[in-house]
């Protein structure tokens, strides 16, 4: 995730398609990475 900006920097590209490419791609980067942080609960018994 080190190539990817942070939230409050600003987009790199300058067409309007390629910066909403770009912020979707750092959704979904967010999203995958709090799926890999939530813990999976499971019951025993």
């Amino acid at each position: 995730m080190r190539g990817f900006k942070a939230f409050g920097e600003r987009s790199a590209a300058r067409d309007p398609d390629r910066q909403i490419a770009e912020v979707q791609i750092r959704i979904a980067l967010m999203n995958r990475f709090n799926a890999l942080g939530t813990a999976e609960i499971v019951r025993v018994a």
